[in-house]
């Protein structure tokens, strides 16, 4: 038998965990940003700007704008109308009705907030119409600064195909690839067959993740075109592919940039992206584990001469494939803020944000490259509503009935634009917050950041955060031993949550006995059992999965010793980032309860049901049709991404539930088989 004690301290903060909805583990961070914003009177900028975008990067801009004394306009959609940007902005106008394209990316109701509010500049954020050059064409010929770059740079770096040629004359390291518009999925076999397999299919006007698919034999490569095709028309208005080699386990690294109207340029160090899903970010860090300095001077100063170019002309990131010989090659130039500025802000102290706005009022950069310093370590977990068991995180909608951000830790910043009450909707990103942590070491930032996950709240919706900490404790990560390919590689059967050992499996069956009992002692007391009978011994049965644990627990005062032995009430538990679901049963009871009939599993290889919310792009079959295992069955697009559904059997169709258009919930049922 082993003896496993609960400190006093510990009983109560578990006890708070279930019943109380306090904080979880540990405790949470003070807002220190890690970066200053200098507000100076006698250089004057802009006395309106309207932010077009929406959520957390809506929420950064109006911050940097408040502090230099410059009023805000924030636009939303009708079901955004009571989010936290809209009422942190000193104006908010209504663009329209919640999906994107008649809101977020309609540019004439934008257009029409800007006239109405006398707005004299627009920050786009990132995403939506950020890197769109007809909307920053609209605003030129009314008189109204972009605060980006001009046309000819979000042209000629919006298009990947453009911005590769410009990349090889300014002597750019560029990946090999066919280098015009892919128009057909023939087209692209045979393209794909010449450039040599593994290859990467991409939207030209692409970015974040979206129209991208790796293809590795000729029927991939048709498959890809079709979905990469679609997400693009769908997110970018842009249907454009083009198809290049893709570079096998490799680092995503990049450069950020920044440069004025007046021939300057700077690059301000690196970020490492290479924890990645589905070709998006997870976590980010800066700088990189991996590159040394001759190695970040050689790419800095290629994203420099990129950048000069286009005549560029803000902040931008300049992103980069580098393989394991620390060769490296343009991906792609993003004329924008990026998602995962923040670790930068931190590194170098400076506010790209205001950077950004300085510069489009025509003001020239207030540093040379010699005064751009490493100052400790950042790193960025992006907080998503995914339900992280799901190809690494499907999308979850809902509520969120309470939220805590980890805001009393020192150098922790969360980047959020939600707030206790807000609604995770299928029509926007499923991004909750952006938590940084930072330190003059890489494992003092990695130790704050393990804390932080610990002591985020989030309830209501489905959230990643057991995969993060997962991430940010493997030894792995810990290592710098990481690439594109990290998350299939450590967790190649997908992943399952933090997995027990000896001693935590004790600590989590121990924690759950003392909730139990604490409930039970509590109950008396409210039952209006003024003497109740003192009891200094249990006998329980405990389930975690499949397995029952029989406990012996003593009192001693106020501690709790747990006597736990093998042998074969509902409690869920967040412990080390994972929750457990356990049931804890008095002796009697678990006896009576091995007389209950067990329900019995569907069976889901003849139905097939909807793994995520969202909206039926395409339905491929009908009642009647044979299907083969692994033909697929229907589309589902959720948050701008499109998600294909495969028979898991031969089989015959019996019914099909659902059409294109139809909204359906996580669970709904699609398609029977027979």
């Amino acid at each position: 038998m082993a003896a496993h004690s609960l400190s006093p301290s510990l009983y109560r903060l578990l006890f708070a965990v279930k019943y109380a909805s306090l904080h979880s583990r540990c405790c949470a961070v003070h807002k220190k940003a890690q970066y200053s914003t200098i507000y100076n009177p006698s250089e004057k900028t802009f006395e309106k700007i309207l932010i077009a975008n929406r959520g957390e990067i809506a929420c950064r801009v109006i911050k940097t704008c408040k502090k230099m004394g410059i009023k805000t306009v924030a636009v939303h959609s009708d079901v955004d109308s009571s989010a936290v940007h809209a009422k942190m902005a000193d104006e908010a106008v209504c663009v329209g009705p919640a999906p994107t394209s008649k809101s977020y990316l309609n540019m004439d109701a934008i257009m029409d907030a800007i006239r109405t509010t006398g707005a004299q500049a627009v920050h786009p954020g990132y995403g939506f119409l950020s890197e769109n050059k007809e909307f920053a064409k609209r605003l030129a010929a009314e008189g109204v600064t972009f605060i980006g770059p001009d046309t000819h740079a979000i042209q000629a770096m919006g298009d990947k195909i453009e911005s590769k040629l410009i990349a090889k004359a300014a002597k750019v390291n560029t990946i090999p690839g066919f280098d015009g518009v892919v128009k057909t999925a023939e087209e692209a076999v045979k393209i794909a067959q010449d450039i040599g397999y593994p290859v990467m299919i991409k939207a030209s006007a692409g970015g974040g993740g979206k129209g991208m698919r790796i293809a590795w034999n000729d029927e991939e490569t048709r498959e890809g075109f079709r979905f990469s095709s679609q997400e693009a028309a769908s997110s970018f208005g842009d249907d454009r592919l083009l198809i290049e080699k893709y570079i096998d386990n490799p680092r995503h690294i990049e450069i950020q940039v920044l440069a004025d109207k007046h021939g300057n340029a700077l690059w301000l160090n690196e970020r490492e992206c290479s924890i990645q899903r589905r070709n998006q970010k997870v976590v980010e860090e800066a700088p990189s584990t991996f590159l040394d300095s001759v190695t970040r001077q050689a790419m800095g100063e290629q994203a420099v001469q990129l950048a000069k170019a286009v005549q560029y002309s803000s902040a931008g990131t300049v992103e980069f494939l580098v393989d394991s010989k620390k060769n490296f090659y343009f991906l792609e130039m993003n004329t924008r803020l990026q998602v995962e500025h923040p670790i930068t802000e931190c590194i170098t102290g400076l506010d790209l944000v205001e950077q950004m706005i300085r510069v489009a009022k025509g003001y020239r950069l207030q540093h040379k490259q010699e005064d751009i310093p490493i100052n400790g370590w950042a790193i960025e977990s992006r907080v998503y509503a995914e339900d992280p068991y799901k190809s690494f995180g499907l999308p979850s909608i809902g509520r969120l009935s309470q939220y805590h951000e980890p805001l009393n830790l020192s150098n922790v910043r969360v980047d959020s634009g939600i707030q206790e009450g807000s609604d995770i909707s299928i029509y926007y990103d499923p991004m909750i917050s952006k938590l940084v942590t930072y330190g003059a070491t890489r494992s003092e930032a990695l130790a704050r950041m393990e804390d932080a996950l610990d002591n985020y709240v989030i309830r209501g919706v489905t959230h990643n955060i057991p995969l993060l900490r997962e991430i940010i404790t493997h030894p792995r990560f810990i290592s710098g031993d990481i690439s594109t390919n990290f998350l299939p590689e450590v967790y190649p059967d997908g992943f399952k949550g933090h997995q027990l050992e000896a001693d935590t499996r004790r600590e989590l069956l121990a924690s759950a006995a003392a909730l139990y009992i604490t409930a039970q002692l509590r109950s008396q007391r409210f039952l209006g059992e003024l003497s109740p009978v003192e009891c200094n011994h249990w006998e329980l049965c405990v389930e975690l999965g499949e397995q029952r644990h029989v406990l012996e627990i003593t009192k001693s005062g106020n501690v709790y010793t747990c006597l736990s032995r093998d042998a074969s009430g509902n409690i869920v538990l967040q412990y080390l980032g994972t929750s457990f679901q356990v049931r804890v049963l008095s002796k009697l009871a678990a006896e009576l309860n091995s007389y209950m009939p067990e329900k019995v599993p569907e069976d889901t290889s003849s139905i097939l049901r909807s793994p995520m919310p969202g909206t039926m792009v395409a339905v491929s079959v009908k009642p009647g049709d044979t299907v083969a295992e692994g033909q697929e069955i229907c589309v589902i697009e959720a948050m701008k991404m499109q998600n294909s559904l495969t028979a898991v059997k031969q089989a015959k169709v019996k019914s099909v539930h659902c059409k294109p258009g139809d909204t359906v919930g996580e669970g709904d049922l699609l398609v029977e088989l027979e």
